[in-house]
């Protein structure tokens, strides 16, 4: 399995050159933590929207009980039936 440290350097060395001054004792995200931001704001978007489709399809309302109509007799139990 190669080395993720060094594919990364050998990333952020491509993505150091498309600035013109880089200065060493400052730290920014830069354009690959503004990328990954919108990738995850974007998934964020897409799973609250698909949440607000599938909560539509939910009935709120309960069932009535089919046990709470029976009959009951003298002492209050339900047909036993």
């Amino acid at each position: 399995m190669p080395d993720m440290s060094a594919s990364a350097s050998l990333a952020m060395t491509h993505l150091a050159t498309l600035a013109k001054e880089v200065d060493e004792d400052k730290v920014t995200p830069g354009v690959l933590g503004f990328i990954v931001f919108a990738v995850m704001a974007l998934a964020v978007w897409g799973l609250m929207k698909s949440m607000n489709k599938h909560m539509g399809k939910v009935a709120f309302t309960e069932a009535p009980d089919p046990k709470a109509d029976a009959p009951r007799d003298a002492s209050g139990d339900a047909d036993k039936g």
